[in-house]
């Protein structure tokens, strides 16, 4: 299949090992209570006699929202599997078993569980891919780890990476090790590209054509259930006419921007709510802690703490909500966009009709942001203070936050259909029944 010299591989084995320490130190904290940390080296249940499993990996809580119309479709389409999804971080893993707990074993779906992704060395790979069995293995947007990928291969397991992307930023640090990627891409079945300049980008790093289809983005297929938008709308109610915003997985950095911004529309509306939800749990006291030194009001949802009329600041410090929080604001402002992280989901608050907002750094979702632009449904500010100016101007003028809002979802049904062709491309390498 195309497969580079093995030394490229060697390489990188032994890099990791010697890098095992701070390895080790990096993953320690990403664990649940109760689960193993053993998982980690491939020592996981093995699979039963008879049962066939699908296996989707994706690196974060991002990627697993990201999947979630492939994971339904999954577990619809083939429930005679059981759907097992690894994730890195144990915030993935939190949001995989939320799922989990509401797709469960359904009449018409498959088993949804989970099992932290072996660490990359080359006995871990084998032994996890041993005992799980898989019939198939996805591997989500960019997750490619060239010794899990070459123990599919000597396992006889078919690989297609779905959803896949590589901004330019990875593109250049994959580059620098073309070989090892060279080794891993040829060992992948099926690419379903997001876009023609992704598709362009794997070819370039090893991945062949004639195995390739762009397909789009899974994030246009994007469905928002009922439960998601009772929560919104039960919020909505109990907040009222107040102006509120949300400010939705914000990094380091930015949070000082935003909290800025909204002293500026306070100024002119001292009744205006934010939303905050930073990214990562980790942070949710150190930004009430900001919040307070700032001198504003906060309310903590995890506490079940209510804002009341002087609340400036709603931390929404709970995993599994942000769709439900972006549906019950007027505006929504996406993070991880006015710092140098390359720019976090916009879709979803475009698919509940909500007016998105965004800074300048979109390198992850430079496709998806190119659709909003050229339908005139993205408000683009270049810094805390421009972002202010919007909040106020918008605000101000309700016909243009609707116009804006139904820009939005025709965007995301005009570009579904990736889900489709996605599931296609896969039917093609299960094995026939």
């Amino acid at each position: 299949m195309g497969l580079a010299p093995p030394w490229a591989r060697r390489a990188y084995s032994a890099a990791l090992y010697l890098l095992a320490p701070l390895v080790w130190k990096r993953v320690w904290r990403e664990q649940l209570p109760g689960r193993p940390r053993r998982e980690r080296l491939g020592l996981i249940p093995p699979a039963g006699e008879g049962e066939r499993i699908l296996w989707l990996h994706c690196a974060s809580v991002g990627e697993v929202q990201a999947a979630r119309p492939l994971i339904a479709a999954l577990a619809e389409r083939w429930p005679g599997y059981q759907l097992v999804i690894t994730t890195m971080t144990a915030t993935g893993a939190e949001r995989v078993l939320a799922l989990s707990q509401t797709a469960g074993q359904t009449e018409r779906g498959a088993e949804v569980s989970h099992h932290f992704v072996p660490l990359d060395f080359p006995g871990a790979a084998r032994r996890f891919v041993a005992r799980l069995r898989p019939a198939l293995a996805l591997f989500f947007e960019t997750e490619l780890w060239p010794n899990l990928l070459a123990a599919c291969d000597r396992a006889g397991v078919p690989v297609a990476v779905v959803n896949g992307r590589l901004s330019p930023r990875a593109f250049r640090g994959y580059r620098r090790l073309r070989p090892l990627m060279r080794d891993a891409l040829g060992r992948v079945h099926w690419l379903a590209a997001k876009s023609d300049e992704d598709a362009e980008r794997f070819h370039a790093l090893g991945m062949p054509a004639e195995r390739s289809a762009v397909v789009g983005s899974l994030k246009f297929d994007l469905a928002v259930d009922d439960a998601t938008r009772e929560v919104s709308e039960r919020l909505r109610a109990r907040l009222g006419d107040r102006p509120v915003w949300v400010a939705g997985s914000t990094h380091p950095g930015e949070d000082e921007q935003l909290l800025a911004a909204h002293a500026r529309l306070r100024a002119q509306r001292p009744e205006a709510l934010l939303v905050l939800v930073p990214r990562h749990p980790r942070r949710f006291d150190d930004v009430a802690e900001l919040c307070a030194r700032e001198g504003l009001e906060v309310a903590r949802r995890s506490r079940g703490e209510w804002p009341g009329d002087d609340t400036a600041v709603y931390l929404g410090d709970t995993m599994g909500e942000l769709l439900a929080l972006y549906g019950a604001a007027d505006l929504a402002f996406v993070g991880g966009s006015l710092v140098p992280i390359g720019g976090h989901n916009l879709l979803e608050p475009a698919a509940l009709g909500v007016p998105v907002l965004t800074g300048p750094a979109l390198a992850n979702f430079l496709d998806v942001a190119e659709a909003l632009r050229e339908a005139e449904a993205l408000v683009e500010v270049a810094d805390g203070e421009a972002l202010g100016e919007a909040l106020g101007r918008l605000f101000d003028d309700a016909a243009e936050r609707r116009r804006l809002g139904e820009a939005g979802l025709g965007v995301v049904a005009a570009n579904r259909g990736a889900l489709e062709r996605t599931l296609a491309g896969l039917e093609a390498l299960l094995p026939a029944e």
